[in-house]
């Protein structure tokens, strides 16, 4: 339906725990679209919901040919360690190691209430925790170090898009 625009860090919509799909119908049918649409762009690998301004458990992935999404997702396997940069969509033009599992398990429901099950090494391990952290409000800044965070803030605060993003 429609590519939307990406939230930045600093917006309140990203560090907000979403709420629960509960309702299954067709406005809920034109965010997976849009999600679908938005994370088809190139370089994306997943969107969630509230980096487009909807404070629901959504999102969408486009990592090595597979894409998809996840209504209520959750974590429910990890693995392994990778050590690796990690970019967000929020977070433009910047990217800081960052460690995740290797392995990952998302289990949610899609547009008909119907159990779907993602899992993934590597990228795609990384996309999954990635956006499952977007919908517990938590951006993969909070994710690194006390001082490597520390330094990211500071790269993220000489950024443009940081100081016109309000």
């Amino acid at each position: 339906m429609a590519i939307r625009p990406i939230r930045r860090f600093g917006d309140p919509v990203l560090r907000t725990v979403a709420d629960p799909v509960t309702v299954f119908d067709d406005r809920l049918t034109a965010l997976v679209s849009d999600l679908l649409d938005t994370v088809a762009e190139p370089g994306r690998a997943g969107v969630a919901a509230p980096q487009i301004g909807v404070s629901l458990r959504a999102f969408s992935y486009n990592v090595d040919g597979r894409s998809g999404y996840v209504l209520n997702p959750e974590l429910v396997e990890t693995s392994g360690e990778q050590h690796g940069e990690e970019g967000c969509l929020s977070v433009p033009g910047l990217s800081f190691p960052t460690t995740r599992a290797e392995h990952a398990v998302v289990r949610g429901v899609d547009l008909h209430n119907e159990p779907v099950t993602v899992s993934g090494s590597g990228l795609m391990a990384r996309c999954l925790q990635h956006e499952t952290d977007h919908l517990d409000g938590i951006v993969y800044l909070q994710r690194l170090d006390p001082e490597r965070r520390r330094s990211a803030l500071k790269e993220v605060r000489a950024t443009d898009w940081f100081w016109k993003a309000g």
